[in-house]
């Protein structure tokens, strides 16, 4: 109910909520923001976009760090550490963690701000946990939205946490400047073990918990991920990632990570590729936008629930192919449009 009544309050965003509200940093309203733009309803998303809009010229200033790995590998300890980091050298930080949701229920863990207890406390500090609510990747659908906001709102950094798992790699890698992979001592044991394709993707690749009696392990670990990058084709700017090692719960590796981040970006932003890889970002989320909107559309089409459901059926039996099944979709679909046009 406090969702739902939290919703409402935001639902005339010339009234209560502005623009302005979001630019002061008001947490407050940063968070109803972000929970409008989240919502399904019409109105709602009508009202996010303008909100949106209004803002545009707020965003692109934040630095833009996607923290990513396989589950267990430490990645809300790592984001604790390093934001604290950042806010000793001066930084705000905004963190926005998705949750995975629940196939049976689709209630979502929503636990970032137990496991991030000391950051969440700071009060330079905003902690968003977003349900991936099935989205491809484990990113959720309005991260870029929430992101946007957080720049509107004067964060200076934005990390964004991911499940880790299916292709959450590629989905937060089309959202920031800089993709940290995180790997844990000994996941470099086996080369042949290693995801090219993951990678591929890493603009920094950080060994965790190298402490206590991991870590010989982990420097172990950083030299099989050189070696492997040694001989693995990388793509076109040219850039190698850097392979280090810290211990989140020790504090050490920060100012490294940190460093190597600021490098990379920079030697981005120098080239231009930084403005041109935003520009192709903004374009693939567009489309993005289109293939849900147009999934939304087809299947809230109440002439096509029948025949949806048919041929669902007819695919999966094997009476027609699936992309048979699909080609009579689109023409229904194309009918019912143009006859709701007239």
């Amino acid at each position: 109910m406090a969702k739902d009544d939290g919703i409402a309050s935001v639902g005339r965003v010339g009234g209560l909520l502005t623009a302005e509200d979001i630019r002061s940093g008001d947490r407050r309203a940063l968070a109803r923001a972000i929970t409008l733009s989240e919502s399904q309803r019409t109105d709602h998303k009508s009202e996010a976009e303008i909100l949106l809009k209004s803002l545009l010229s707020d965003t692109g200033h934040s630095m833009r760090i996607g923290i990513s790995g396989p589950p267990g590998v430490g990645k809300s300890t790592f984001i604790e550490a390093f934001g604290l980091y950042l806010l000793g050298i001066g930084k705000s930080v905004a963190v926005l963690a998705v949750d995975p949701s629940s196939a049976l229920s689709g209630g979502s863990i929503l636990g970032d701000k137990t496991r991030m207890e000391r950051l969440a406390r700071e009060k330079d500090v905003f902690i968003r946990p977003s349900p991936a609510a099935g989205a491809l990747g484990g990113v959720a659908y309005h991260t870029r939205e929430a992101m946007l906001l957080c720049e509107a709102a004067g964060f200076d950094v934005i990390l964004i946490e991911t499940v880790g798992v299916g292709q959450s790699e590629m989905a937060v890698a089309d959202l920031v400047d800089v993709f940290v992979l995180l790997v844990q001592p000994g996941g470099g044991d086996d080369l042949q073990g290693i995801k090219r394709g993951v990678i591929e993707l890493a603009d920094l690749i950080v060994v965790t918990k190298a402490d206590g009696n991991f870590s010989e392990l982990a420097r172990h670990t950083a030299a099989d991920y050189r070696s492997a990058l040694s001989i693995i084709w990388r793509r076109g700017e040219g850039l190698q990632p850097e392979v280090l090692s810290c211990s989140a719960t020790e504090g050490r590796g920060m100012t490294d990570v940190w460093q190597a981040v600021e490098s990379y970006c920079g030697a981005l932003a120098e080239s231009g590729e930084l403005a041109r890889k935003r520009e192709n970002q903004a374009r693939r989320w567009m489309w993005r936008a289109v293939e849900e909107n147009v999934m939304s559309a087809l299947k809230n089409e109440p002439a096509m629930a029948a025949l949806l459901e048919r041929l669902d059926s007819d695919a999966a039996e094997g009476r027609k192919t699936p992309s048979a099944a699909a080609s009579e979709i689109l023409a229904a679909f194309r009918g019912a449009s143009e006859e709701s046009a007239k």
